[in-house]
């Protein structure tokens, strides 16, 4: 399968409104999600930060990741920003260009946080949440899986 096939497919999603496509052959597996109104998939939030990472992911809206609290504590939990897609992640546009956001760097759920080169594809991967970087988990251009955290926010 090529590039140009992939599109095709990316194309019949959004004519469709299909939020997900799979397809297996002998040597071969691709996997395509979308989110809400054609954007990656929703912010991803896992309840058991630090622990071993669970066998399935649980997808949950920026607003209700924002409302859970965790045991204890006063503030809002940190929200993870997970990768929607197997590739290569890339803090910057280019190598030459600086970083999309630092530590600190405050966000808002069309912030564009990362790239990630899936197939030749540079996908812009966006915060959606709103709130302050806290963590950078990754290192530039280095793989990242489906579901792997890539930054931590603080919600504001």
């Amino acid at each position: 399968m090529d590039l140009k096939d992939i599109k095709a497919i990316i194309d019949l999603m959004k004519k469709n409104s299909i939020s997900e496509f799979e397809l297996e052959r002998q040597d071969f597996k691709i996997r395509l999600r979308r989110g809400p109104n054609g954007g990656p998939p929703p912010l991803q939030y896992d309840e058991m930060a630090g622990s071993a990472a669970p066998s399935t992911v649980a997808m949950v809206s920026p607003a209700a990741a924002t409302a859970a609290l965790p045991p204890g504590s006063g503030g809002p939990a940190e929200l993870e920003i997970k990768s929607p897609m197997i590739g290569t992640f890339y803090r910057a546009p280019s190598p030459e260009s600086a970083p999309y956001i630092e530590l600190g760097s405050e966000v808002n759920p069309e912030s564009v946080v990362c790239i990630i080169e899936a197939m030749k594809v540079m996908n812009e991967i966006k915060a959606e949440a709103k709130g302050v970087v806290t963590q950078i988990l990754v290192e530039n251009a280095k793989p990242v899986e489906f579901g792997q955290p890539l930054f931590k926010i603080r919600p504001n």
